[in-house]
């Protein structure tokens, strides 16, 4: 198992210690609070469980252009997108050095952490353009992940936090949100040095799950991390529920016994292509995990991305001793009519597109809408049942 990434240990921000834990809810109470955004709320937890190894908390204006423009902070650290606490209305906590911070995304809004409050600064509208183009590659509006950013507020509020909960996360997805530290304590459970992580927002179909196999074999992995993101999503995403009934079906019925783990993460998704990329490798890297998989348009949206940036950002903007995490490139895997079998496209020059089973996303939610199971070798016939009940049951 590797190190996390920028120290020896794994220094996750949850407050574990039962007593400590009690004394600080009881602090909160009597804290100036404020509300805080979905996104800061995710950055929160990911804080919390050690995933994001080994910041103490929200960046300043500073380090957050630092990691913008040049991937990382004003102290060396590599990093690649900043990670802030964003609001619009500072009112509530001026002058306040200690703050509790609370969760927008639970019913009766509960104290998520506590923040030591080191400076409340405000963004200039240059300079939230400056990290739009810089993480997102546009400054565009229509673009979610811009949108969710260039909204949340002007007010970054920096400073060390000391996390109290785990959001929604722990209570709707008990069986699947797991700790970056309960992933690395399971890894050495499992007795694997060598583990490979796919990165997943959708159901698994079989070109995904044959990429897991085929990234396992190829590195002589001990085991495969499946981790999906359990946020937000954009609008027409299926939800998390869905796909972790499908990817669980999927594993169980098509992998060997104990050679996968099937966790979460709780995390709204960036949008960000290239550099959230990079992003899910360094907390890939926190869990122990040895490889990660890219494949193409990874953490895409629309066309702002291209096919292959994701992978190409490694080799011209990460230095070569940044991160421990190995990348496994990826192309696009598709079911060969030819070989009877899923392939990289890369692997069979000699196909043309006729050569392969290809569905667009469109095509499939239709056919799943209407009742109709994409052909086995697009989806497995189990897991196009779980996706036709919940697209049926859309209707």
């Amino acid at each position: 198992m590797i190190k996390p990434h920028g120290s020896d240990e794994l220094n996750p921000l949850y407050i574990y210690d039962q007593k400590q834990h009690a004394e600080l809810m009881v602090e909160a109470e009597g804290l100036p609070s404020i509300l805080i955004s979905s996104a800061a709320a995710g950055n929160a937890v990911m804080l919390g469980g050690g995933y994001f190894n080994p910041l103490t908390g929200y960046m300043n204006v500073a380090d957050a252009m630092s990691v913008a423009e040049k991937m990382h902070t004003t102290s060396g650290l590599f990093w690649p997108t900043p990670v802030v606490n964003l609001v619009a209305d500072v009112s509530a906590i001026q002058g306040a050095k200690r703050i509790a911070l609370r969760d927008p995304n639970v019913e009766g809004n509960p104290v998520l952490a506590i923040q030591d409050v080191e400076a409340i600064e405000e963004f200039t509208d240059a300079q939230l353009n400056t990290i739009s183009e810089k993480v997102y590659g546009t400054t565009d509006k229509e673009h979610v992940g811009v949108s969710e950013f260039t909204s949340a507020g002007k007010y970054v509020i920096s400073g060390p936090i000391q996390v109290l909960n785990f959001s929604y996360f722990t209570v709707e997805f008990p069986d699947t949100f797991r700790t970056a530290v309960e992933i690395r304590n399971e890894i050495k459970e499992h007795g694997w040095n060598t583990v490979v992580a796919f990165q997943t927002r959708n159901p698994m179909h079989r070109a995904h799950e044959e990429l897991c196999k085929m990234a396992r074999d190829a590195v002589n992995a001990d085991g495969v991390l499946i981790h999906m993101l359990l946020g937000k999503l954009k609008p027409g995403d299926i939800p998390a529920p869905v796909r972790d009934a499908s990817i669980r079906k999927m594993v169980e019925l098509y992998f060997p016994p104990n050679t996968v783990m099937v966790t979460g993460y709780g995390f709204d998704m960036l949008y960000a292509g290239p550099r959230e990329a990079v992003l899910h490798a360094v907390f890939r890297q926190n869990t122990g995990c040895t490889h990660f998989i890219i494949g193409r348009d990874h953490a895409g949206v629309g066309d702002y991305y291209g096919a292959f940036e994701a992978q190409e950002i490694f080799d011209t903007h990460v230095p070569k001793d940044a991160l421990e995490i190995e990348i496994f490139r990826a192309d696009h895997t598709a079911y060969s009519k030819k070989l009877n079998k899923v392939v990289m496209m890369r692997d069979v020059p000699d196909h043309t597109k006729e050569d392969f089973i290809l569905l667009s996303g469109t095509k499939v939610r239709e056919m799943l809408s209407e009742g109709k199971a994409p052909p086995p070798e697009f989806s497995r016939p189990e897991v196009a049942k779980i996706l036709m009940e919940y697209y049926q049951s859309k209707a």
